[in-house]
């Protein structure tokens, strides 16, 4: 998505005080940490018609000063120097009820995922409804109609219907526009984005960043924007800070810092920015597939009355094979169905039609020996480690759990995972450790040695590095493609992000409304596609043309 920058944003430096001032800001962490702040001496502004960005690894302190700013720190976090003025009035001086007047009327955060965001027991119209409630006098019926009209504002289908709707009942894109309707419906001065589109594919994505910018320049809104992806860095930032373990190493306008950084660190990051410039890897020899899906299709029915039943077709008809040392790659917007494929093939939800078939299953194997042996074959890796690892298990139990339950004894399955450890490069002794003690890195990591535990033939790799920040997900492509040259394993790679597809696949199977509407070469599929659709989804990711580090 282009992005002209308005002639009154340009100025707005030069010629308004900050809504935000942020000045050696520094924030401490517990006795114990791996260092003794969270944030050291951070100083930036915000004007009004501005989008400041934050960039940095996980850790680095972005998401912590977002909390400072909101006013929700949590307790073991303590501020120990510095201030944070909002329209010149000090936050960390502010009590709680001043703080409750100022959220949402002053100062509003859209949040990285809107499914923890919202009431799942909540109707969204309600949810927004709930801010003017506490802010404003209006009556039930005037709120009613400003809900509704936040909603068509931000490009929500049929708001009657979105208005009674729950959370679980809209896409992950519709979710977030609810959170954004909830952060705009009072007009605040500061709008706070802490990964509003990490989670989002790249159509949705320019739609939320261009609504984003849309409504931050009609109402003259000054947005700290919270992200790792530079390609939406490109896109909608005015001026970038980029931190480091808290500290703050470079800042500056976008071009000065994205084309041309001063620090190492700035370079390191952008050096691991995928680019799309997929190379002619080696055609795979026709030999058997390992996995061979077959007219799969997945039909949703709900609803008892005539008048109210509706049918979701979710997939249809959608064949690929997948081969040893190969990695296929199966991307498109949300609801196209491409999750959908990848747990049908892993029977995780069974399919409406077709068949999944592996060849080193035997077809006179019981049907429950046969499932257990397909899933040990064919294992999972999801996009979210934290809700794939038990919190109240260490990771060595987590690891173990699978060989243990397909036959191994406890003592093989733990020498396996110790040997597993070195393969994802980590030491066998974080086997004893609980997962809230490892980055988001370290737990993705961890997800893969527990899937390669039970040595598969075939990983499923769903949204697997679309959470992480650009230099750890550099890391964990490239262990992936390590270990596949090591094991000769099969990889169905599900994703959102074409940078990330043309470094890793081989073959890219393009999806909409369930069906398949193109495939071939990772080459040929992402530098000269046939279908218009594929080329939609070129045109709407995020830094198209940005030669990042190349002034």
């Amino acid at each position: 998505m282009a992005h002209t920058q308005s002639t009154a944003a340009a100025a707005a430096p030069a010629a308004e005080s900050p809504c935000l001032e942020v000045r050696n800001l520094s924030i401490d962490l517990p006795a114990g940490a791996d260092r003794p702040h969270a944030v050291h001496a951070v100083s930036f502004d915000v004007v009004p018609g501005q989008v400041v960005c934050l960039l940095g690894e996980s850790g680095s302190g972005k998401s912590v000063i977002a909390q400072a700013v909101m006013g929700l720190l949590p307790a073991s976090l303590v501020p120990s120097g510095g201030r944070i003025e909002v329209m010149g009035e000090s936050v960390l001086t502010a009590d709680a009820a001043r703080l409750r007047a100022w959220r949402g009327a002053r100062m509003a955060m859209v949040f990285q995922e809107p499914m923890t965001a919202l009431n799942p027991v909540m109707r969204c119209g309600m949810q927004v409804d709930e801010m003017l409630a506490e802010h404003t006098e209006l009556g039930a019926a005037e709120r009613r109609q400003k809900v509704l009209a936040i909603f068509a504002r931000v490009k929500l289908p049929e708001p009657e219907r979105i208005y009674d709707a729950y959370p679980h009942q809209l896409s992950g894109g519709q979710r977030q526009r609810i959170v954004i309707a909830i952060a705009l419906i009072l007009r605040p001065a500061l709008l706070i984005c802490d990964e509003p589109t990490t989670a989002l594919d790249v159509t949705t994505q320019a739609e939320i960043l261009s609504l984003i910018r849309e409504m931050q320049q009609e109402n003259g809104t000054a947005v700290l924007f919270i992200t790792h992806d530079f390609g939406v860095v490109a896109d909608i930032a005015d001026h970038v800070v980029v931190l480091q373990l808290g500290r703050q190493i470079e800042s500056g306008p976008k071009d000065d810092v994205l084309r041309r950084p001063k620090e190492p660190y700035t370079r390191m990051l952008l050096d691991a920015v995928p680019r799309l410039e997929p190379a002619r890897r080696p055609t795979i020899a026709d030999a058997a597939p390992l996995l061979d899906a077959r007219g799969v299709t997945k039909t949703y029915r709900s609803g008892s009355w005539p008048g109210k039943r509706r049918t979701v077709h979710a997939a249809t008809d959608v064949s690929l094979k997948l081969h040893a040392g190969e990695t296929v790659g199966i991307v498109g917007e949300s609801g196209s169905g491409k999750s959908t494929v990848a747990r049908c093939i892993a029977r995780l939800i069974e399919p409406t039609g077709g068949e999944v078939w592996v060849p080193h299953i035997e077809a006179q194997r019981a049907p429950r020996a046969r499932l257990s042996a397909f899933r040990r074959m064919v294992q999972v890796v999801f996009q979210d480690p934290n809700r794939s690892l038990n919190p109240r298990r260490t990771v060595g139990q987590s690891i173990i759990e699978g060989p243990v339950n397909f036959g191994l004894s406890p003592e093989k399955a733990w020498q396996r995972a110790e040997e597993l450890m070195e393969l994802v490069r980590l030491k066998p002794d974080v086997l004893h450790r609980y997962p809230s003690e490892f980055s988001g890195g370290q737990r993705q990591r961890l997800c893969i040695a527990r899937a390669l535990a039970c040595e598969p033939q075939v990983l499923i790799a769903d949204e697997a590095v679309s959470a992480l920040d650009v230099s750890v997900q550099d890391q964990i492509l490239k262990l992936l493609a390590e270990i596949q040259q090591r094991l000769s394993i099969g990889i169905l790679f599900i994703t959102h992000d074409l940078r990330v597809a043309s470094q890793i696949c081989d073959r890219l199977i393009v999806m909409h409304m369930g069906r398949i509407v193109e495939q071939g070469t990772a080459h040929d599929v992402l530098l000269a596609p046939r279908e218009a659709y594929t080329r939609s989804l070129l045109a709407a990711a995020p830094g198209q043309g940005y030669a990042f580090g190349q002034g």
